[in-house]
């Protein structure tokens, strides 16, 4: 029956993603827009893009499956329809997720100052560096998806005993293994958000010692290198936040199978997990000068000014 819980729950999901696609697609408009215009992209520009739209296709995908939750729990897991929709998320979500941790690599190599011979010649490679990791992110999202060929081989073993009398211990196991595989291959994540942090620590602690050989000359805090500094600071740190938020909601999800009230939960989940491709894009736009400069004047804000800088500090 269609209450007030999955009334709420529609309203949320339909609003995220109708803003999470404007938000994405914005992004995605821009950098194509000037990608046309001028027929060269950065490398920054190029991730952000790429992020972009595989965010938007997490959204329609994630929006998919809640709305199967409301009108056809029973059927939730079951099915080719499902398995189908497990490969294409199972794919776009791990691309993106690796995309935003190539961004704050790239971020942390540009930006950061480390004398050590092994960061100067990261730093000196930069692009083939991060173009590699593109290419190794495609890989490791690949190898992730076909992982599921054996979690669907046990599905397909259970299906065809589920409806029998035989309901053996063997079939429990089988069970209890196949609901187990969903909450493992939520480790998938763990690697980039490791890599993530790193990046996210290394830019800290150069920022630390920037600020501190700024001092004895008095120069503004504000200097651009330490403006870069902040920014890319401020992206990362923001991807880790909504990144563990959207992490927990995945094993929020998995673990509700051994959980009673597990529609609810898989709801919360959902509305948790929508938040993320939208919020951190919003945060993209606000940390990248032309898109931001695109943004204000595409909506003026009456209400007081945004300080556009002339420079850009990400630019490849």
């Amino acid at each position: 029956m269609f209450g007030l819980a999955e009334g709420v729950f529609m309203v949320l999901i339909i609003t995220e993603f109708i803003l999470g696609n404007l938000v994405n697609g914005f992004i995605g408009w821009v950098n194509s827009s000037s990608w046309f215009k001028s027929k060269r992209l950065s490398l920054s520009d190029c991730i952000i893009t790429s992020l972009a739209l595989s965010r938007i296709i997490v959204l329609w995908i994630i929006s998919v499956d809640g709305i199967i939750i409301i009108f056809s729990y029973d059927t939730h897991d079951s099915g080719t329809g499902m398995q189908i929709i497990d490969v294409f998320w199972t794919f776009t979500n791990h691309l993106s997720i690796w995309l935003i941790t190539c961004l704050g690599v790239f971020y942390c190599l540009k930006i950061a100052r480390f004398s050590h011979p092994t960061f100067l010649w990261l730093k000196w490679r930069v692009s083939s560096i991060v173009t590699w990791m593109l290419w190794g992110a495609l890989f490791l999202s690949c190898i992730c998806t076909l992982s599921l060929i054996n979690e669907f081989k046990i599905y397909s073993i259970l299906s065809g005993i589920e409806g029998t009398q035989n309901i053996t211990e063997y079939f429990r196991r089988k069970r209890n293994t196949y609901n187990m595989m969903h909450v493992l291959g939520n480790l998938w994540m763990l690697p980039p958000l490791i890599v993530s942090l790193v990046s996210y620590l290394l830019l800290l602690l150069s920022l630390g010692r920037h600020t501190q050989q700024m001092q004895p000359h008095r120069t503004s805090s504000r200097d651009q290198s330490t403006e870069a500094h902040k920014k890319a600071i401020r992206i990362i740190l923001s991807f880790l936040f909504l990144f563990l938020l959207y992490f927990f909601s995945f094993l929020i999800l998995s673990f509700s199978r051994f959980l009673p009230a597990t529609k609810t939960a898989r709801m919360i989940s959902v509305i948790v997990t929508m938040f993320y491709p939208s919020g951190h894009s919003l945060i993209l736009i606000l940390s990248n000068n032309k898109l931001k400069q695109t943004f204000v004047v595409m909506f003026p804000c009456e209400c007081g000014h945004v300080k556009l800088l002339s420079k850009r500090p990400f630019a490849s």
